[in-house]
């Protein structure tokens, strides 16, 4: 592939990533959460990875392409975002119950969770269907595999990046104003709401 093409795919797919949602949002909650940042975006790259996987292995095709099997995964991961966002909203993490809550939930537990809230996006799986098929040349030489591959360590890598300087940052920044974290959690609470109930609805409507 020619760097014309990754540029231009990487232009793209950061506009995608830099849009909020619900990884951002708990990238956010963890980042109140004091060492749970590192933890957290490993589980969330973890579940764009396994996307990734299904995408080399050109099930991603089959899998969007099934009703049924976008239906369940849309159901269920809409499902675990309302059951998350009602969670965050309910008890609001806060930097003075950073500690607490860091010695209640293990780093696999955080880790986890992060891998639900992406492995269960179907909105993650439709990037895959959708955008990188307009990236992949197979006339260029290189297996689709391959271009798939080196697609999803760009898609990754810029995931990585934003999502730890979207927890860092808002650890750094809401670290001295509690009521300011609150409301930040809470914004996230319910942004998770806000996309389950929507995933549910432009599924089911269908």
């Amino acid at each position: 592939m020619d760097t014309t093409t990754l540029a231009a795919f990487l232009a793209v797919d950061l506009l995608l990533v830099f849009t909020p949602g619900a990884d951002w949002a708990y990238a956010i909650s963890a980042g109140l959460r004091g060492r749970s940042v590192l933890p957290a975006v490993t589980g969330l790259i973890a579940g764009h990875a396994a996307y990734a996987l299904v995408a080399v292995a050109g099930l991603a095709v089959i899998v969007a392409s099934s009703p049924a099997a976008l239906t369940a995964l849309t159901v269920a991961g809409a499902g675990y975002l309302l059951w998350l966002g009602w969670g965050v909203l309910r008890q609001p993490a806060v930097p003075a119950a950073a500690a607490g809550e860091s010695a209640g939930a293990s780093r696999l537990q955080v880790l986890l969770k992060g891998f639900g809230i992406s492995g269960l996006n179907p909105k993650a799986l439709l990037l895959y269907f959708s955008l990188f098929p307009q990236f992949i040349d197979p006339a260029t030489g290189w297996p689709v595999a391959a271009q798939t591959g080196l697609l999803s360590t760009v898609h990754l890598t810029a995931c990585a990046v934003v999502y730890l300087a979207v927890g860092i940052l808002a650890r750094t920044v809401l670290s001295t104003r509690p009521s300011a974290a609150r409301i930040v959690t809470r914004i996230s609470g319910a942004m998770m709401i806000a996309i389950g109930a929507l995933l549910l609805v432009e599924r089911l409507a269908r």
